[in-house]
């Protein structure tokens, strides 16, 4: 075991999009652990866009974090000390204290994972909260049903690009992505089987989705409100379903326009709904069930993009709001993936 933890701190809360200065790396001593303990040396962490709502200090779903605090987020890793009846030495957990080389919790708060039958990134992706966030959210929460047109945006990033392949699998009759490259794009169409897509970043949204949904769209899975959010309300159906389940393009502008055509809504008598993976949580076992079942017979490809070591990990999150990652982003920290 190393003798030195590094450990990232809250320096400054962030206006617009992060920067270097308002992180602090930090060398500690490799915490002990306490009856009923654990010391875990995480091999992997996430970095998740709501991470960026918990640097401003608001009022929300969970606290924020404190100014001179470590910051925390999903890890999976290896217990290295143990003091608990429950975890032994050799262990693999996810458990929710990354940005940190090494990890002292409560057994109770780490769950073993089985890293023989899906690597540890897995459990933070497909297999972990952005898993059941797209399953939860399109089957529970939108209720989508077969022969419906589903539009994601989003649609190349660790929530998205799960959420239009499970729409395929469950009979969805046109499945639509936006996303912010050209090489995006391919991918979701050529790899992840949507039937089309379309590269927001080239203007003209609303004329784009209509070119592609002439139809209208059944459910829209919104990741990053703003423009697009807007432009999906043109094109939904009469009782069309709308999933928020972010709204990335907005966290780093305080100055973003709203969306103004809420109108529709009521026209179209639109269902608009905010949900929080937490409450679907009784839903695990059966996401599990199904999505390991999917994976085995390789009918969901996964895509993660990885930056090595504890030092990148705020290049990593930052990269990850601007778009960088295809897929999930995670930071390895001891070259176990």
């Amino acid at each position: 075991m190393s003798e030195v933890n590094r450990v990232w701190y809250l320096a400054a809360r962030p206006t617009g999009f992060p920067s270097a200065s308002d992180f602090e790396l930090r060398e500690e001593a490799v915490p002990q652990p306490g009856p009923g303990q654990v010391v875990v040396r995480n091999d992997v962490m996430s970095v998740d866009p709501a991470m960026r709502g918990r640097m401003n200090d608001v009022p929300s779903y969970v606290a924020p974090f404190q100014l001179g605090a470590p910051l925390d987020g999903g890890a999976v890793g290896t217990v290295v000390a143990s003091r608990s009846d429950t975890l032994k030495v050799g262990d693999s957990v996810l458990h929710g204290l990354g940005w940190r080389e090494y990890a002292v919790l409560d057994a109770e708060h780490a769950r073993v994972v089985d890293t023989a039958a899906a690597p540890s990134s897995a459990y933070l992706g497909v297999l972990g909260m952005p898993g059941l966030t797209a399953y939860a959210g399109l089957l529970d929460v939108a209720r989508m049903r077969p022969d419906e047109t589903v539009f994601v945006s989003g649609a190349a990033g660790a929530v998205g690009s799960l959420v239009g392949q499970i729409a395929r699998l469950r009979g969805a009759r046109l499945v639509i992505g936006s996303a912010g490259s050209a090489e995006k794009v391919r991918y979701l169409t050529e790899e992840l089987g949507f039937d089309a897509a379309f590269n927001y970043r080239d203007g003209d949204i609303r004329g784009q989705l209509k070119r592609l949904a002439p139809d209208g769209i059944d459910v829209y899975f919104d990741n990053v409100g703003g423009e697009q959010l807007e432009a999906a309300l043109f094109r939904m159906n009469v009782h069309g379903r709308v999933t928020v389940c972010g709204a990335i393009s907005q966290y780093n502008t305080p100055d973003a326009t709203g969306v103004r055509n809420l109108g529709l809504l009521i026209s179209k008598r639109v269902n608009l709904y905010g949900f929080l993976v937490l409450d679907h949580w009784s839903r695990r076992e059966a996401f599990t069930e199904e999505m390991t079942g999917w994976l085995r017979e390789d009918r969901v490809k996964v895509a993660e993009t990885f930056v090595d070591g504890i030092d990148h990990a705020v290049d990593a999150f930052v990269g990850m709001l601007r778009g960088a990652n295809l897929g999930k982003m995670v930071v390895r920290l001891t070259g176990v993936a």
